[in-house]
């Protein structure tokens, strides 16, 4: 076993150094596929309570952390956390997903926006990294989680989850100027979060840029490679050396350009080959990803062979094994268990 003192393998990784196997950890690890989690979600169903009490987020993060020791264990947060610290408020409302009302649509509303401050509204933050970090010390990485500039926009100015993203592609190509002023403001306020979640203890942090994968390429270099940009040069001034992830879902169309955003490592979901996606990327690019979640409702043994098949095509050379999306709902937990195990044995199963 690896020392104490000894750094994590995730973070090894995230830096560039080469370990035996790929350090592994999946998106939205903590959450309803537990059952653990949802006896908690039953007593506190509010979804704003549970990420946003210390002591609630706090054992959320630490479910799976003791079910399966992954190698990274991610803050329970939500995307759209730091938007009432920006003076966009916003609730979720189960089974329908995130409502902001009334919707960001004038430049009234965007004149308005404040700087956050997370020292001030997003304390609890501070405090669940903290613990985080003393809870699991060097067995793991702590990872700290936000959104990107263009998903927060499309959640603000659509008013809730989208199909088709009129609102914000209406603005978009209507009224670019004030869409700009809106996604520069939330980009400065996320690169000061970013900065305070590793302040608070995060020693990898990964952007959502969700809906970033709903843009034809052209308007990605327009609206938010921009801000993901603008996000990232702004940490490495002051925070050089923390590693950087980015994810976006539907990504296959923009791959080669997230690759030139800045990011330490491309999170790739599963519509893209791994060895293809890394070939894209070009030499240098690290990657995490890139199983289907739909796999772990498959058999054991067919789990165990997308695991090895992913972990052969990363060539354990700067890559963390994920899931190229977020756990479901209903998957069955011996199959999480069981992709963790898979990816532990690699070495030996390889």
């Amino acid at each position: 076993m690896s020392s104490q003192n000894e750094l994590p393998s995730l973070l090894k990784v995230a830096r560039g150094e080469s370990v035996s196997r790929p350090p592994v950890w999946m998106m939205r690890q903590a959450g309803r596929y537990m059952k653990e989690y949802r006896d908690l979600r039953d007593k506190y169903p509010s979804f704003r309570e549970r990420s946003e009490n210390p002591d609630l987020a706090i054992e959320i993060s630490l479910q799976p952390w003791r079910a399966f020791q992954p190698d990274g264990v991610i803050l329970f947060s939500d995307i759209l956390t730091p938007l009432p610290g920006m003076g966009i408020d916003f609730d979720i409302v189960e089974s329908k997903g995130p409502v902001i009302d009334p919707p960001i649509r004038t430049q009234e509303q965007v004149d308005q926006m404040r700087p956050l401050d997370p020292e001030t509204s997003l304390p609890f933050i501070k405090t669940i990294l903290k613990t985080l970090r003393e809870e699991v010390g060097n067995q793991s990485t702590v990872l700290g989680f936000v959104g990107a500039p263009w998903t927060l926009g499309a959640y603000a100015i659509e008013g809730k989850t989208s199909k088709n993203y009129s609102n914000i592609k209406g603005m978009a190509f209507q009224n670019p100027q004030l869409l700009h002023q809106f996604l520069g403001k939330v980009a400065d306020s996320i690169a000061r979060y970013i900065c305070y979640q590793i302040d608070s203890g995060a020693q990898v942090v990964q952007m959502f840029d969700s809906w970033a994968g709903q843009l034809s390429p052209q308007d990605y270099e327009t609206f938010a490679q921009p801000y993901q940009k603008r996000v990232i040069e702004k940490v490495k001034q002051t925070h050089p050396d923390t590693p950087l992830i980015l994810y976006i879902s539907g990504s296959a169309g923009v791959l080669e350009r997230m690759g030139n955003t800045g990011f330490d490592i491309i999170s790739v979901d599963w519509t893209v080959d791994l060895a293809e996606a890394r070939q894209r990327l070009g030499k240098g690019v690290k990657v995490q990803g890139n199983i289907d979640p739909g796999v772990l409702f498959g058999s054991q043994d067919f789990i165990r062979d997308r695991v090895l098949e992913t972990i052969r095509k990363g060539k354990n050379q700067g890559h963390i094994l994920n899931l190229g999306h977020g756990v479901l709902p209903g998957t069955p937990e011996d199959n999480v268990r069981h992709f963790f195990e898979v990816a532990k044995q690699a070495t030996s199963l390889i």
